[in-house]
């Protein structure tokens, strides 16, 4: 009866050990290289230097958004056509729209929008939209 009970004990500390085992090398605690993770990989290569990577979903720019950009440089004394850069449905953490002032108070809900960037003159503008029409140009 001992060698029953014993012979089982083996058994089934076998068995655990080896559903721990996966059969992939274990990585050398010593290596001067850590893994690429999420947070150490490159961005994704955008058009323009210095233009943060899309992050949401690409899109195209509805009409009276594209005329909505071009009056706001207008009125900035911008006079070059502005050419797309990126354009993506995002959706926004806050009313900040993802580009908070400081000092400034937002709507703490989640906000369904787009971010489009434009560059003219040489340089780049990024404008948020939130549930309309209205850029945000994001300076920061």
């Amino acid at each position: 009866m001992r060698r029953t009970a014993t012979a089982t004990a083996l058994i089934l500390v076998a068995l655990g050990l080896s559903a721990c085992a996966t059969g992939a090398p274990m990585p050398d605690p010593t290596s001067a290289t850590p893994a690429p993770s999420a947070s150490t990989r490159p961005p994704l290569a955008t058009t323009t230097p210095g233009v943060i990577a899309p992050t949401g979903t690409p899109a195209e720019v509805p009409p009276a958004r594209w005329s909505a950009i071009e009056d706001d440089l207008a009125g900035r004394g911008v006079t070059a056509a502005p050419v797309l850069v990126s354009a993506e449905n995002v959706t926004f953490n806050d009313g900040s729209l993802g580009c908070a002032a400081p000092g400034q108070s937002y709507t703490q809900a989640q906000i369904d929008g787009m971010r489009v960037v434009v560059e003219a003159d040489g340089t780049t503008y990024d404008y948020r939209f939130g549930n309309g029409d209205t850029p945000q140009l994001c300076t920061r």
